[in-house]
């Protein structure tokens, strides 16, 4: 492996050649950024992102992280405070305070590129779990609701990331739930109608922990494992909330 740093315009090149369309739109913001961060050129041509004192595996996920944060964001042509500093909070509560004004400069260089959202999505599921591509989804929803209000052209963009990492139509559905509520979205939650039988909701409650559960991302550290288990818990509470409703136990 190598470890690469560079300015502006040859960190998009070397971003382009080694790491794909992730990489490209992200060495241009490097350069224009900051020079603390590297991208690791793997044995099989794969370039990692990491700042200091992240591991790559993590850096990638973060990178992924703000590429997609900014694809939304521009979505309905305009940029607000409250997306920033919801993005901000985000990344200081997950790496660090040090690391999340280091993300912030990347992310106000990245909303200035034009992102091929396809090509980066693509590379994104070629090497992300399925589990990390749902905590994604889970976290965009996250900035579409951050000013209060939703934008339906953000939310096009999130099904649009969504189809094209490879999250189904039940999955999608489900996380959507868990931020845009009305009268069945416990059903929708565990990703079952409102006329399944008890079992089919024990079963289902069963089949969402599994998916949801934080260990599935473990191996991004504590800090991501940590928002993780907001989705687990609302897995968790719909369940609760179908048991009380229907009166079993």
């Amino acid at each position: 492996m190598a470890k690469l740093k560079f300015g502006k315009w040859l960190g998009g090149g070397l971003g382009w050649a080694l790491g794909g369309p992730l990489g490209g739109v992200l060495g241009f913001a490097l350069g224009s950024a900051f020079d603390a961060a590297s991208i690791t050129v793997q044995k099989d041509g794969r370039a990692t992102y990491s700042s200091a004192g992240q591991s790559p595996q993590v850096g990638d996920f973060a990178a992924s992280l703000l590429v997609l944060s900014a694809a939304v964001m521009k979505s309905d042509g305009k940029t607000l405070k409250s997306e920033l500093d919801y993005v901000k909070n985000f990344l200081a509560h997950q790496f660090g305070e040090e690391h999340a004004q280091q993300q912030i400069l990347m992310l106000k260089e990245i909303l200035k590129q034009e992102i091929p959202l396809h090509q980066v999505c693509i590379q994104i599921k070629q090497y992300m779990p399925h589990s990390e591509r749902l905590q994604i989804i889970h976290y965009l929803f996250g900035i579409s609701k951050a000013d209060g209000y939703v934008h339906e052209l953000e939310l096009q963009t999130i099904h649009t990331i969504a189809n094209y990492l490879g999250i189904s139509a039940a999955d999608f559905n489900s996380l959507k739930a868990m931020y845009f509520r009305d009268t069945n979205s416990d059903y929708k939650i565990l990703e079952i109608e409102t006329n399944c039988s008890d079992d089919e909701v024990k079963k289902a409650y069963r089949k969402m922990a599994v998916k949801f559960h934080p260990d599935k991302v473990a191996s991004l550290g504590d800090e991501v494992q940590k928002a993780a288990k907001e989705k687990f818990q609302k897995v968790q509470q719909a369940y609760e909330n179908i048991k009380k409703q229907r009166g079993f136990s």
